[in-house]
């Protein structure tokens, strides 16, 4: 049975495992189509999930909005544009390696931004709604391997003159505390070049990106605590029945 059969039987933790101890490994021998399948596969439920979190909340009187003091009303989900698979090609050409869960969000899923207010549950906004936006569909501007490029170039000059930068990490949502709009630190994002079939995402810590996600939708789009009364309740409702990853 392969990994895409154990998949979908219901052994998705065995096969992350298998694929995450391969490393880039899974892209030799033979392997990269059928561990991009089961990327493919994850995608799909994941954007099941994010639309389901979306018509709940709207049922539910949200509101998405910006995360500024203007708060101008946001399209939650943009899918994928007909760029999208020339922007995944991009990537993988400019950087070598991209993570195939990134790759699969990128043209499946598309740009999803969760950030809002619940008539109820005021402190939505600091329990870090989901956001991944590699399209950037919501921005005027450059295309988005511009503002790529941008962002690389910068890294490379602070590269340059310190030892301690680190590796690049591309930009897919603000952090936590900007989502509130609050004054806070980088921004959330995975790094590159990684030729691993789940790359490694960095939001509050650093964890791979499939057990990110379940950690989002197993607390309904918000994974952070705010301690608000009616924050139980509505965290049940907008979870239940979500497909784990």
């Amino acid at each position: 049975m392969n990994w895409l059969e154990r998949y979908r039987e219901g052994r998705r933790a065995e096969v992350w495992h298998e694929l995450r101890q391969l490393g880039a490994g899974s892209r030799d021998g033979g392997l990269e189509e059928e561990a991009q399948s089961v990327c493919d596969e994850m995608a799909g439920r994941a954007r099941r999930n994010v639309e389901v979190i979306i018509e709940r909340l709207s049922d539910a009187g949200y509101r998405f909005h910006t995360n500024d003091d203007d708060q101008e009303t946001v399209v939650p989900h943009v899918p994928p544009t007909a760029e999208a698979p020339a922007l995944a090609d991009w990537l993988e050409e400019w950087f070598g390696a991209v993570p195939m869960t990134l790759l699969s969000w990128l043209r499946i899923v598309g740009d999803v931004w969760l950030v809002g207010t619940h008539p109820e549950w005021p402190t939505t906004a600091a329990a870090d709604p989901l956001v991944i936006e590699v399209e950037g569909s919501r921005y005027p501007g450059p295309s988005p391997s511009g503002s790529i490029n941008e962002e690389f170039a910068a890294w490379q000059d602070w590269a340059a003159t310190d030892p301690d930068a680190g590796p690049f990490m591309l930009p897919l949502a603000p952090d936590r505390f900007h989502k509130a709009n609050v004054s806070g630190g980088d921004p959330y994002g995975m790094f590159l070049p990684d030729g691993c079939a789940d790359g490694l995402f960095v939001g509050d810590g650093t964890t791979p990106f499939v057990s990110y996600l379940n950690s989002v939708f197993r607390n309904g789009g918000f994974p952070r605590q705010t301690g608000s009364a009616a924050e139980w309740r509505l965290r049940n409702s907008l979870a239940a029945d979500l497909l784990p990853l």
